[in-house]
């Protein structure tokens, strides 16, 4: 996955960096990545061996003065406390949600300290679609204001992947433009396309049979969706006739525990998860892409990760209506530094423990 780059022309940090999804694209247009963080060991890893980088570890104790100048901000800031599935989850626990979640709900403001210090040109978020209506808009509302009090023009759009991969995905892209250099900027969100690949194009031809479901697990599961189906609930598992269907649910996170959302029919057979790399398919990732951890951390990685070709189609329109504003963006400088628990922070810096 590793790209050499001769002609760059803007440079870009990746926070939340999950495996590089948002990555990838900027990366494709010309873009440098100069500073990446994402705390989760098993993420890094999988980041490294694609990107030689090794991420800097957790954002809220990172300096904000020490993350080296960039043009663009990205970040794919999590999701579970603002998700439908999230919510429901930690209410029945009895937890806070939303800003209330210390632990993950608030991480919105590490990017707001980072764009107010470091004042990027622009800059694209990634979260659940149910952002904007969470706690009745108020959450929405709040981060709205936080973004505009720093002086960016916005805009936000909720877009279903399904345009342009084989899975139904709604998620929310916030962009935003420096008001002092973009004023009166024109973006707009991108059309839909023809999708070019349905369930069929991204199925493994010979696969495991340790991804046939197990008699016990798929009686569990039939037994599951016929009580819920008669307290007039939609629960159940989500079975997927290659022949015939084009499109899958969302890929989720917990796809590790059943692979409930997506099975795929099989003749004669119990039904059988997807693979990681028809995961990684089904997100847009090319085949070229490293999957060095276990199918478990793989499912949880591609379940959290960005649909590559959506952010793809939004990072075009992005630079785009930069370059177009007559705003040339500066060629990258001699990188500075930055002093992590790792060691010394730079493109190419090894891991802990991690060989590749």
């Amino acid at each position: 996955m590793e790209t050499k780059q001769n002609n760059i022309k803007f440079r870009f940090i990746d926070l939340f960096a999950g495996i590089g999804g948002i990555r990838i694209p900027f990366e494709k247009l010309g873009g440098k990545c100069v500073f990446t963080s994402e705390w989760d060991k098993f993420c890094q890893i999988t980041y490294q061996f694609n990107f030689g980088d090794c991420p800097h570890g957790d954002i809220t104790k990172t300096d904000e003065k020490r993350i080296p100048d960039h043009d663009i901000l990205l970040a794919g800031f999590p999701c579970q406390p603002f998700s439908i599935a999230g919510v429901s989850k930690k209410k029945s626990l009895g937890r806070e949600h939303g800003f209330k979640d210390r632990k993950q709900g608030n991480l919105f403001f590490d990017i707001v300290r980072i764009l107010k210090k470091k004042r990027p040109k622009a800059f694209l978020l990634e979260n659940v679609k149910n952002l904007k209506s969470h706690d009745g808009g108020r959450t929405y509302q709040v981060i709205e204001s936080a973004l505009q009090n720093l002086d960016y023009n916005l805009f936000a759009k909720v877009i279903d992947a399904a345009d342009y991969v084989p899975q139904h995905r709604e998620r929310i892209i916030i962009v935003g433009f420096r008001k002092d250099i973009f004023p009166e900027i024109e973006f707009e969100f991108p059309d839909a396309e023809a999708r070019k690949t349905d369930i069929a194009d991204i199925l493994e031809k010979d696969v495991d049979r340790k991804y046939t479901l197990s008699d016990k697990l798929w009686k569990y599961l039939r037994d599951y969706a016929k009580k819920h189906r008669e307290k007039g609930n939609g629960f159940g598992f989500g079975l997927i006739n290659p022949a015939e269907d084009s499109t899958t649910r969302t890929l989720s996170a917990r796809y590790y525990k059943d692979g409930s959302e997506i099975l795929i029919k099989q003749h004669r057979k119990n039904p059988r998860r997807l693979t990681p790399r028809e995961c990684a398919r089904l997100m847009g990732f090319p085949d070229n892409f490293k999957i060095p951890v276990s199918d478990n951390q793989a499912y949880k990685q591609f379940g959290n990760a960005v649909v590559i070709p959506v952010i793809e189609a939004v990072a075009k329109e992005m630079t785009s209506a930069i370059e177009n504003y007559g705003q040339n963006i500066q060629k990258t400088p001699k990188l500075e530094y930055v002093k992590n628990k790792i060691g010394e922070y730079r493109p190419g810096t090894l891991c802990p423990e991690v060989s590749v």
